[in-house]
């Protein structure tokens, strides 16, 4: 392979930054729509080709199994042959592989499991209640949040110092419990792949200086989500004799919530020094209207890296802003205007509905439903994260590891064999005095129980020795195969009333496609079948997969993250929703979801539309809205207002006075929507909400200073001005 070939079809930008120097540092600022998959492939493809480096020296890490199965299939055709076993994947996938070669190393056991967010869940519950600490007071997810928190940030439950906060001294508590558990039965969790590695590595000089000569070359896709314990772990694989070529956008940086820092980006000059910058701001993807209206909005972010979009295709439509009355006529309008798409020979699955939260959906489903249109809502359930598939691979788990005892608990009376709490509980005492695994103390203890108990309990443990010793010699898919029927699982779905469509039996079959599908790495640390059982797990915890479709797609602006459609309909921009409540009086949030808003502007390829509702009704409350700030910053130039003849607003949404809107008045007596009053403590404001009458009623009132407040009529003495 030539490099006119490798270079063929970039322009000036992205060639100079796939032929950059092969012992420079780069990161290369890729703006939406820029090409910045093709870079980073066609950088790898140069490295191999032009520089005789080999595969096994390059390290490519992303964020999503969809881009790293992506990129290798990419890479393969570029150049027009297998890559083998390259490092490439996810962070927490190479995480896991490399826990995997050295887990005596890392303090594991070599069958570790990992744990995905549901078992993780329950176990934090189970020793919660163990402790008689009250979750009403220390909600379980809150807990899970924060143990995940922590290990994101590299932390571990000895380096944190509580002080004061009871909230942090029982999370520290329940984090301490939780990590005893888990090494005690072999069990690793998702962001526990990442802190684990990274320790293994910095504790192990010999093994750090082994990956830092061998990976001389570390390419990072989407560098601006990583977090904290990401980017150390890039930074300790960095020894300055090897190279970082980092691609990455701090415009969509997008996931400030689950760890990622926008910091890391703007460190990376000082850490990876000397850095090149390299800026990739042709489109591919929008229309002109559409870049000038985000580049816009953007640049109201002023801790920026600075770029600017720009397409040669042209202008394109306007972008359409409807205004609605309410969120059924904000959802009539919408699907209304995908109805008249499609009558016109657009198919379905080129629209996207995007919204700020998921309560929103329900309005768009209803009327997609009025309008027979089939629809499908983007980012539930993966596959593997449905009952009934956990519950097959639960059992394979068990055939593999009869020491895996979250495997144990969920198969253990599934399907029912009548082994009742009781006698599970039992079993988990016993386990936890002897220290052993629950399916051994199952073994001990059934002699010492009822009857009927102990011959129900010894039905299970003959069926997993015998699943076991039948199974030696099948491969993967036979496994997969004859345990869905030896376990009773297809027949217990087969009858399952509630299952009138079939789907769980189609999944549980589908099961066995994906075991057929699996591709195991032959040089690998694991055998073939936990290679599968923990691709699955990786696979439940990773980023939803977008499945082929021609239904209307309806996300979270969220889940549209590397997406894109030809018609995007981006909708309820309004104060409070979108920017919501919670990031207005922080400048760093704010700036995250004028990101977001940027992101879900630049999904759309050829016509983008935004909607505000003056009224919705959302999280069971009715309530007035002011459209969102983000709509201001859009230039007026590039829009094309609509507003029904009923006109619920009264101005130009792009004068300064925008949120001071007339709302059109609902009176009771001197209480009116729209009406300025002034609260002794408060000070200034105008009522945007009410309910009920005279002294009884609740007054929502949006002040000057204080922000939207919820008032008692006969307590907060307004004054009406």
């Amino acid at each position: 392979m030539n490099l006119s070939e490798i270079t063929q079809d970039l322009n000036p930008h992205q060639s100079q930054a796939v032929i950059l120097d092969d012992r420079q540092n780069a990161l290369i600022l890729a703006g939406a729509g820029s090409g910045k998959t093709k870079v980073l492939i066609n950088r790898i493809a140069y490295l191999l080709t032009q520089k005789n480096i080999h595969t096994d020296d390059i390290l490519a890490l992303t964020f999503t199994n969809k881009a790293s199965k992506e990129m290798r299939e990419r890479l393969e055709v570029l150049l027009r042959r297998p890559i083998g076993s390259m490092w490439i994947g996810t962070f927490h996938g190479l995480a896991h592989r490399l826990l995997r070669a050295h887990a005596a190393k890392a303090g594991l056991d070599d069958k570790f499991q990992i744990l995905d967010q549901q078992d993780q869940f329950r176990i934090i519950k189970r020793l919660m209640k163990e402790c008689q600490i009250d979750e009403s007071k220390f909600p379980i997810r809150k807990v899970q949040w924060f143990i995940n928190q922590q290990k994101d940030n590299g932390v571990r439950h000895t380096d944190i110092e509580a002080g004061n906060n009871y909230f942090v001294k029982k999370s520290l508590e329940v984090y301490a419990l939780y990590e005893k558990h888990c090494n005690n039965n072999g069990l690793i969790d998702f962001a526990e792949l990442l802190i684990r590695s990274y320790e293994l590595l910095k504790n192990n000089s010999e093994l750090l200086q082994h990956y830092q000569l061998r990976f001389k070359h570390i390419l990072v896709d989407e560098f601006q989500d990583t977090n904290e314990v990401q980017y150390k772990w890039i930074k300790l694989l960095f020894n300055g004799k090897n190279t970082v070529f980092c691609v990455g956008d701090d415009d969509q940086s997008i996931y400030g919530w689950r760890g990622a820092k926008i910091e890391n980006i703007n460190k990376l000059s000082s850490d990876f020094a000397p850095l090149e910058t390299i800026r990739l701001e042709q489109n591919y993807r929008s229309t002109g209207n559409i870049l000038k209206a985000s580049n816009a909005l953007i640049g109201n972010n002023s801790q920026r890296m600075g770029k600017s979009l720009w397409t040669d295709s042209g202008d394109g439509d306007l972008i359409d802003l409807y205004e609605a009355r309410t969120e059924i006529d904000e959802a009539n309008y919408v699907v209304g205007t995908i109805q008249k798409h499609i009558n016109n020979g657009v198919s379905a699955n080129q629209c996207a509905i995007l919204y700020r939260s998921n309560a929103q959906s329900r309005a768009f489903e209803g009327q997609l439903i009025k309008y027979n249109i089939a629809y499908i809502i983007y980012g539930g359930l993966r596959f593997f994260e449905r009952a009934e598939v956990k519950d097959a691979l639960c059992y394979l788990r068990m055939m593999e590891n009869s020491a895996d005892s979250v495997a144990f608990e969920r198969v253990v009376n599934f399907p029912t064999r009548g082994i009742g709490n009781a006698t599970v509980e039992k079993i988990r005492e016993f386990a936890n005095q002897q220290q052993t695994n629950l399916f051994q103390a199952a073994i001990s203890i059934a002699p010492t129980l009822p009857t009927r108990a102990a011959n129900a309990l010894n039905t299970f443990i003959k069926l997993i020795e015998q699943m076991q010793d039948e199974a030696k010699n099948l491969n993967l898919p036979e496994k997969v195969s004859y345990l869905l029927k030896q376990s009773g699982l297809i027949e217990h779905y087969e009858n399952d009333k509630a299952d009138k469509v079939g789907s769980k039996v189609a999944n549980l079959e589908e099961l066995i496609a994906a075991a057929e599908q699996y591709q195991h790495e032959e040089d690998s640390e694991m055998d073939e079948t936990t290679g599968f059982i923990s691709s699955a797990s990786l696979d439940s915890n990773g980023e939803t997969s977008a499945l082929p479709t021609q239904n209307v797609q309806l996300m979270t602006i969220h889940s549209a993250k590397g997406l894109e459609f030809p018609y995007v309909f981006l909708t309820g921009m309004e104060e409070d929703l979108f920017p919501s409540r919670q990031s207005k009086d922080e400048p760093h949030l704010l700036d995250e979801e004028r990101r977001l808003c940027y992101v879900g502007m630049t999904r759309a390829m050829k016509k983008l539309t935004l909607s505000f509702a003056i009224k919705r009704f959302l999280h069971g409350q009715s309530f007035y809205s002011y459209p969102s700030r983000f709509l201001k910053e859009t230039p007026s130039e590039c829009l094309n207002e609509i507003k029904q003849k009923y006109g619920a607003t009264q101005q130009n949404y792009q004068k300064d006075d925008i949120f001071n809107q007339d709302i059109h008045p609902q009176n009771d007596g001197d209480l009116s929507i729209g009406r300025t009053v002034k609260h002794a403590k408060f000070g200034f404001g105008t009522v945007i909400n009410f309910e009920g009458k005279g002294d009884s009623a609740r007054v929502q009132v949006r002040f000057k200073t204080a922000g939207t407040k919820w008032l008692i009529s006969a307590y907060a003495n307004l004054q009406f001005v």
